[in-house]
């Protein structure tokens, strides 16, 4: 058992860490697992989002997930199962905009040159330059 107080914080810190890497571990085989079981196209789905989830938090590596989700597409591939693109993205209609707040809009824009005036004038940064190209020794 550790005796200094940063040591004790770093042990508690360790089985606090190791119970939540364990848990998206096991989210990760029971997604693939439900996939594999009867594949579709949200079970695909699920398997690849619990795999992203792993490697933004540092648990699984990039080319390991790449080569995990790749396998999982070839067995959704040989069942038939289809991909979708992604969410279909539904466009709403714009509020109408009140006879009152017409008035109001055409008057910021006014504001806004002067507010613009007085700040200072942030310089853009340059582009990186390429390295020169080396001559080619005959």
């Amino acid at each position: 058992m550790p005796i200094i107080k940063s040591a004790i914080k770093r042990a508690k810190q360790t089985i606090v860490r190791r119970e939540r890497n364990v848990g998206i571990k096991r989210d990760i085989k029971e997604a693939t697992k439900a996939f594999l079981l009867s594949p579709t196209a949200a079970g695909l789905s699920k398997a690849h989002s619990e795999l992203d989830t792993a490697v933004k938090k540092n648990l699984l590596k990039k080319n390991t997930v790449a080569r995990r989700k790749a396998q999982l597409a070839k067995i959704a591939k040989d069942a038939g199962v289809k991909l979708t693109a992604g969410k279909a993205k539904t466009t709403a209609a714009k509020p109408a905009v009140k006879a009152a707040a017409k008035p109001a809009a055409k008057a910021a824009p006014k504001a806004a040159p002067k507010a613009a005036a007085t700040k200072p004038a942030v310089a853009k940064k340059a582009p990186a330059k390429k390295p020169a190209a080396k001559k080619a020794t005959k």
